[in-house]
């Protein structure tokens, strides 16, 4: 096969180049998935295997990933590691993917990597996310991180991030999300998250869900280690109702029913947050049974500067106040649950929302979720997958949700805000890659 000469490209050029070359699930659906390790574990082979150089913790789950996986690199890193974080799909700049304590990688990186590897890599044929991983183990290794947080793209089984064999394994919940390609059912979808449980090592599950909890126990007595239902040792309430436009939510902490932390400040206002600590925190456990030093300090300072220490945001980010402009990355029938809820409990005059799915999505049952009062700004985003704004509002229509159709992103978003009155909210979401266009986040 004829292998294309790429030199002296710039970091720009190399990433339309790759996106030309490789097949990327985020922004084409499924034609962008490879399932299966093959492809992976030749890269790394070709790379020197990498991924065996370093120290790593492996998340996987429905919904809450990213924000545990950021939140365990941000209490590694206010303990002193040198951490690296990989999670996906990237908010705005693709180098936000792949991060050493906070930094990204540099965009030079990036082209050396590629102007290096690619003539190998031509004839495996990777798909985008392949490549990807494999850039992240390199940057990884050569970093000499001392311990890496690393994020499933989609399931887990066949995902290219399970050639890894992590410290710890933790699984955040499970709930309906890409059938098509992990099943159509609950089980069967857990079955494939259970793919990352590995042969002595321990493996955390954020939340005990009836429907699911017997494939987690199977999978790891199959695989001969430890399992723990993080949610049955630990139990996080608020101290108190925070204000509507409160970027932080103060928690209580208990641990198998024993104060454990009081007042500890966590800087990411979604209420769902509440359900991803127990896993995290669990988590943090097994590190400190295998030597890391974690103390109570670290967990706090980690908590309350997770978006500092890593650069996370787009989960329940407040953006402005008056009105009350909140933004969410929920993008599936459980995390719209979550988002529509969170809404319900906030006071307005009119709540304004600005909403854009892709089309793989189960928009029906999306849209039946969503709450009747408002009005919608129907948007699309600007990848192909994404469904016409046109559709959208034809479809919304049909489930008795009014608003117009208006196309790009900041078009939508400026249209909510400028016919937002000071008591009213705005909300911008549906989709990670509207929560991406959104101009000033």
């Amino acid at each position: 096969m004829h292998v294309p000469t790429i030199t002296a490209m710039t970091y720009r050029e190399t990433l339309d180049f790759l996106y030309a070359q490789l097949p990327m699930f985020q922004r084409v659906g499924e034609a962008g998935y490879k399932p299966g390790l093959g492809n992976t574990e030749a890269l790394a082979e070709l790379t020197g295997h990498p991924e065996q150089q370093f120290r790593s913790v492996h998340v996987a789950g429905t919904n809450g990933k990213g924000s545990s996986s950021n939140l365990l690199a941000a209490v590694l890193q206010a303990a002193g590691y040198k951490v690296g974080l990989y999670t996906s799909p990237h908010l705005r700049e693709f180098t936000e993917r792949i991060k050493v304590n906070g930094q990204d990688v540099a965009p030079e990186y990036l082209v050396e990597w590629v102007e290096r590897w690619w003539p190998s890599f031509a004839q495996v044929q990777p798909s985008f996310f392949e490549m990807c991983v494999a850039l992240c183990f390199c940057y990884f290794a050569e970093q000499q991180v001392d311990v890496a947080v690393i994020e499933v793209g989609l399931g887990g089984r066949l995902d290219s991030t399970n050639i890894i064999r992590p410290l710890v394994s933790l699984i955040t919940n499970i709930s309906l999300d890409h059938q098509h390609l992990l099943g159509n059912t609950l089980p069967q979808i857990a079955a494939e998250k259970a793919g990352i449980i590995k042969g002595g090592v321990p493996a955390i599950v954020s939340q005990t869900q009836p429907e699911v909890e017997a494939v987690f126990v199977q999978k790891a007595a199959a695989e001969s280690t430890t399992l723990l239902f993080a949610d049955q040792r630990y139990h996080v309430e608020l101290v108190a109702p925070p204000a509507p436009d409160a970027d932080a939510q103060l928690l209580r902490i208990t641990r198998e029913g024993m104060p454990y932390l009081d007042n500890v400040e966590l800087a990411l206002a979604g209420d769902y947050q509440r359900l991803n600590l127990p896993g995290v925190l669990a988590a943090l456990d097994e590190l400190r049974q295998q030597g890391f030093i974690l103390p109570e300090s670290a967990v706090r300072e980690g908590l309350r500067e997770v978006s500092r220490l890593t650069g996370f945001r787009g989960r329940w980010t407040i953006m402005g106040r008056r009105p009350l402009v909140v933004c969410d990355t929920g993008h599936n029938e459980a995390g719209l649950r979550f988002v529509t809820a969170q809404l319900a409990g906030l006071t307005y005059q009119k709540l304004h929302f600005v909403l854009g799915v892709v089309n793989d999505k189960d928009v029906s049952n999306m849209l039946k979720l969503l709450p009747r009062d408002a009005t919608y700004y129907f948007c699309q985003a600007t990848i192909p997958r994404a469904l016409p704004a046109t559709e959208l509002a034809e479809r919304a229509g049909a489930e008795g949700l009014q608003g117009i159709a208006y196309g790009p992103v900041p078009v939508a978003v400026a249209a909510a805000r400028a016919a937002a009155g000071a008591d009213d909210v705005v909300f911008i979401g549906g989709s990670t890659f509207v929560v991406a266009e959104i101009e000033e986040l």
